[in-house]
């Protein structure tokens, strides 16, 4: 019975140390040049591994960019709507009533531009999986994955100021009329 060879680091370089030797006296105008299957392989994906990461951190920005403008949104509609809040408040509203109202308008404008861009996404990723030799269908999971996680974000970034909004003094904001 053989026993395996094992294949350590001295190994390696005796194997390459004997095909150079074997190729230079074969060819000996042409300089041996060899590389590792996995090394090439490694090569092949670098532009995707690459591009992954810029998309990563575009992505991340993207949506601190958009959670930004979603809590500018946020203070713009409570700041003009104080006034309702208050009278909601003194008619007895409750804090849960009023963030409720204040973010129902937000959850209505996130589903609508979630159901407006689905299909560009889908589209999209349709496209760019088409290049490649081994091809994933891709599941309807994942964009209602993305859209329970962008109402999410939208909630959390405009939680705070709408509970603010609804937990203050109503008549600090009836006095100014």
């Amino acid at each position: 019975m053989l026993k395996p060879q094992t294949t350590g680091n001295n190994d390696w370089s005796n194997a390459i140390g004997r095909m150079r030797k074997a190729w230079t006296e074969v060819y000996p105008d042409i300089e041996f040049d060899y590389h590792f299957f996995d090394e090439e392989v490694a090569r092949f994906y670098d532009s995707e591994q690459r591009t992954s990461k810029l998309l990563g951190w575009a992505t991340g920005l993207s949506i601190l960019i958009s959670c930004l403008g979603l809590l500018g949104l946020t203070i713009f509609n409570t700041n003009r709507r104080t006034r309702e809040i208050g009278i909601r408040k003194v008619l007895g509203a409750s804090v849960t009533q009023i963030v409720k109202l204040l973010s129902s308008e937000i959850a209505r404008l996130i589903i609508l531009s979630f159901m407006l861009v689905m299909p560009f996404a889908w589209f999209a990723m349709n496209k760019w999986l088409q290049s490649y030799a081994d091809r994933t269908p891709i599941s309807w999971w994942i964009f209602v994955l993305s859209g329970i996680g962008m109402l999410f974000a939208a909630f959390l970034t405009s939680a705070f100021q709408t509970i603010r909004a609804a937990s203050s003094n109503p008549v600090k904001s009836l006095r100014n009329d």
